[in-house]
């Protein structure tokens, strides 16, 4: 089953990288590395293009004698097995500020011991961050999103929402990092055929979700203020990868490859001391009105 999920893995890789292209002229640096203490990978970087400032996509398969804490914190019955773990991972952060910056991630895991049954998961999902916010887009996201819940039931869209709005929020500055998605972890029911085709079903949304967003912004004109602003929010979203994202101490703690780990983090960034928007801009609307959860798809 690992070799269906690697195969299915490596060609969204390759789908992903080929609509980028054909938004973006810059070519792709290609790094194949192999991990010593098991396991190899590919990460693909779009740098200084133009329209995103920076896009990565990351295929790992790491596998070890011993777990991470990172992964065993929340589950005490893997700690001291194996494991086995896979799955593509990206973040665009584009050069216009009116387009969003984005998040998604698909993996499957498998701690093993011997003499018992493996247990294993799927787990993923994606995200927005918008910077100026449209309602618009918010809505369509989140429709796409539903969509590719269906597979496992009408009631998993809202599940795996809240789960989103939950995870990628920033305790220490009591906001959402965006308008979220979908969150998913610990999927191994209804069986391994159902979960991977919901593992597969979120991976083949991604485009269908962001591409239409991108396409419709990319050429919105932009001055020194949003770009100013891009870079001050740019700031939550480091903030959060270094402080609470699961994946990136997971990286850290199996020995992963570092350079393939920080991909995600943005080429520029800022932070102001005590900054506060205009009253009734467009830079406070987002913090009031669009970083709140919210029922899109009926608004």
């Amino acid at each position: 089953m690992q070799n269906d999920i690697e195969s299915y893995l490596l060609n969204l890789q390759k789908t992903i990288c080929e609509a980028l292209r054909r938004i973006d002229s810059k070519a792709f640096h290609v790094d194949e590395w192999v991990r010593p203490e098991g396991g190899d990978g590919k990460t693909c970087v779009l740098q200084d293009g133009e329209v995103f400032e920076k896009a990565g996509i990351n295929f790992s398969h790491v596998y070890g004698d011993s777990l991470p804490a990172a992964a065993s914190a929340r589950r005490k019955e893997i700690a001291g097995r194996g494991f086995d773990a896979m799955g593509v991972s990206l973040v665009f952060h584009p050069r216009n500020p009116y387009i969003p910056t984005v998040h998604f991630n698909i993996r499957f895991f498998l701690a093993a011991q011997e003499g018992e049954d493996p247990i294993w998961w799927f787990g993923g999902g994606f995200d927005l961050t918008p910077y100026y916010g449209f309602e618009e887009d918010c809505i369509q996201w989140h429709q796409t999103a539903r969509e590719a819940c269906k597979i496992l039931g009408k009631d998993k869209y809202q599940e795996y929402k809240y789960n989103c709005d939950q995870y990628f929020y920033l305790k220490h500055r009591n906001e959402p990092r965006g308008i979220g998605g979908l969150f998913f972890d610990d999927l191994n029911q209804p069986g391994f055929e159902k979960c991977f085709e919901f593992m597969k079903s979120i991976g083949d949304h991604f485009l269908t979700a962001y591409i239409p967003i991108v396409e419709k912004r990319k050429d919105m004109p932009y001055g020194e203020r949003e770009r100013a602003f891009q870079l001050y929010r740019r700031g939550r979203y480091v903030e959060f990868n270094l402080i609470y994202d699961r994946g990136t101490l997971f990286g850290l703690q199996s020995a992963g490859r570092t350079e393939s780990i920080f991909m995600s983090l943005p080429p520029l960034v800022k932070w102001d001391y005590d900054w506060h928007p205009e009253k009734n801009s467009p830079e406070e609307r987002l913090t009031k009105y669009f970083l709140k959860p919210r029922e899109w798809v009926t608004l």
